[in-house]
């Protein structure tokens, strides 16, 4: 069963406006599928983790480019190939009126990017497909919060709950020997598994690099090369501090969180979706499921995702800025089903300190409705946060 994918109209924009459209995110989150899906019919196909595809692109890419005649082409795992592209751009070149032309795929993003943007500079749409958004799994928004959490976005856990546990751990193995050789020329895999546990107990902190790099008994820039390949592969995403200044959002240290809740619940050791909620890293998995829900909805609409924290300087913090425009939004995110005027402080403080901020300061929990609360702010149910920004996206 095909579920609808929201990004569908964005792809169909990026078609009527730009010759090549790249579809890149993490592995099995569903690109060759929702391309096929949406584009699939009257179009060529070619997918480059068949050899002998491979090997005719990179040696004659000419001759691979000249089968395709007036039909789109939907060319799946483009990093692979990289030494198509520029043929591609020439071929764009000929014909820079006829949109929609070449469909692509990839899934290793800073590489990926580094030869898309050498190559295609102006000539790609790059649109990003996560793991589904509650939005797009419609069980899920009714489904109980823990259940959600522990069977995460990926199509295959999140609709099969039963594939959950095998699924999950030949996704995180395959993981290690495949992307990570190609990002990373790591040699010694178990330190690097040992770097990665200790990188999912972190999720929902600040990046402490220094920490990560004596408990795990590598150097300094080893473990930020290391971090920047599993954001590379969409396995995690920093969430950088707001400051009035931009810059200093470049410099102060971020924090860290896995793209998807079951990867982090699976790598934590986490025993079922019940003690997942109830134990240590209960408030730390509720705030990354809804952070990234944040991530999603941007990505939906083609956005780059403008998200942030804030933390005062005596230490009061907010979970989430949202800025859509010129005006921000601040959002608490808290496990509680017993909204207090304790949970809106931060609230309060951002919007007194901040201009250009939103009057209602949004508390997402685990309440069943709406409920207003002093001061112009809002208690939100988890489930009611997705809608409520692609709304105002």
């Amino acid at each position: 069963m095909y579920i609808s994918r929201l990004i569908s109209e964005t792809l169909a924009k990026a078609k009527r406006h730009f010759p090549a459209v790249l579809i890149t995110g993490p592995r099995q989150a569903g690109k060759t599928t929702f391309l096929l899906h949406e584009a699939g019919k009257g179009s060529d196909y070619v997918s480059f983790d068949d050899p002998l595809e491979r090997s005719f692109a990179i040696n004659d890419p000419n001759g691979f480019l000249d089968r395709f005649k007036d039909r789109p082409v939907i060319l799946d795992e483009i990093q692979y190939v990289p030494e198509i592209l520029p043929y591609l751009k020439i071929r764009i070149d000929k014909e820079r009126k006829k949109n929609g032309k070449w469909l692509l795929t990839g899934s290793q993003q800073f590489q990926l990017m580094k030869n898309i943007s050498e190559s295609l500079a102006g000539r790609v749409a790059i649109l990003e497909l996560l793991p589904f958004s509650i939005l797009e799994n419609k069980k899920e928004k009714s489904a109980p919060l823990g259940s959600v959490i522990w069977n995460g976005g990926y199509p295959e856990p999140s609709l099969q709950p039963e594939k959950r546990e095998l699924w999950i751990s030949s996704y995180i193995q395959t993981y290690i020997e495949r992307d990570v050789r190609q990002l990373q020329n790591i040699k010694d895999l178990r330190t690097f598994e040992l770097f990665l546990g200790l990188f999912a107990a972190c999720h929902g902190q600040t990046f402490n690099s220094a920490h990560l790099s004596k408990e795990a008994g590598v150097s300094l820039p080893t473990i930020k090369a290391w971090a920047g390949v599993l954001e590379a592969s969409y396995l995690s995403f920093f969430l950088p501090p707001y400051f009035k200044n931009y810059g200093k959002r470049l410099v102060k240290t971020p924090k860290l969180y896995f793209l998807d809740s079951a990867i982090v619940c699976a790598i934590t050791r986490q025993p079922d979706a019940n003690s997942a909620l109830a134990g240590a890293m209960g408030g730390a998995l509720f705030e990354g499921f809804i952070i990234s829900e944040a991530f999603k909805i941007f990505a939906i609409k083609g956005k780059r995702p403008d998200i942030f924290f804030w933390r005062s300087h005596d230490g009061l913090e907010v979970d989430l800025i949202i800025q859509i425009g010129k005006k921000l939004y601040p959002v608490e995110i808290k496990l509680t089903a017993t909204p207090t005027l304790k949970h809106i402080e931060p609230l309060n403080r951002f919007k007194s300190i901040v201009k250009d901020t939103d009057d209602t300061g949004l508390l997402v929990c685990r309440i069943s409705k709406s409920t207003p609360m002093p001061s112009g702010n809002l208690a939100m149910p988890w489930n009611h946060f997705p809608e409520w920004l692609l709304e105002r996206i």
